[in-house]
């Protein structure tokens, strides 16, 4: 079972360079092609990741963050929402990969087993980067007015957070 699944991974980028030979596809024309508009994405996604990341600092530096979970404690509480989540609640509905950090930085902090740790990685998986999608979708039908969309998403956020939280005291603790 070991060496089936230390070969998958090589086996499908052998799988998928046969199927590109096979439909007489330049395979490494493909992937040049693939790794340059990559890197034109990444040139795009690291600027504003690296002020989101740095402004998330900032505020825990300053000691913001805690005061704003110390001011937001009882409601979180009351929620079921561990206080120390509060730079994800704010940072996940505007960049998931800034919101990947912020998780990172939570589980390495708390610990992979403990409530934080789980809470955060399971609210990384039960919420949307609201502002990116509606800025992507309506961007693509052309809808400049939003309405209710903005807030309704966010309210839909807020239960992705309150449902994993409680998931996660349902099921592990």
């Amino acid at each position: 079972m070991d060496l089936f699944l230390t070969m998958l991974l090589p086996g499908i980028l052998a799988l998928v360079a046969l199927w590109g030979v096979f439909r007489r596809v330049d395979v490494y024309d493909a992937l040049v092609t693939g790794a340059g508009d990559g890197l034109g994405v990444l040139i795009k996604i690291v600027p504003p990741l690296i002020g989101l990341l740095t402004a998330v600092y900032m505020l825990r530096a300053s000691g913001a963050l805690e005061l704003l979970g110390a001011a937001l404690s009882p409601l979180l509480t009351a929620l079921g929402i561990p206080p120390e989540t509060v730079a994800l609640l704010l940072v996940r509905p505007v960049s998931g990969s800034a919101a990947l950090g912020v998780g990172a930085e939570l589980i390495s902090t708390y610990g992979p087993d403990s409530l934080i740790g789980r809470t955060a990685a399971v609210m990384l998986g039960s919420t949307e980067t609201t502002f990116y999608t509606i800025a992507v979708y309506f961007g693509a039908a052309g809808i400049a007015r939003t309405r209710y969309a903005v807030p309704a998403a966010l309210c839909a956020d807020l239960a992705g957070f309150v449902a994993a939280s409680w998931a996660v005291r349902l099921l592990f603790y």
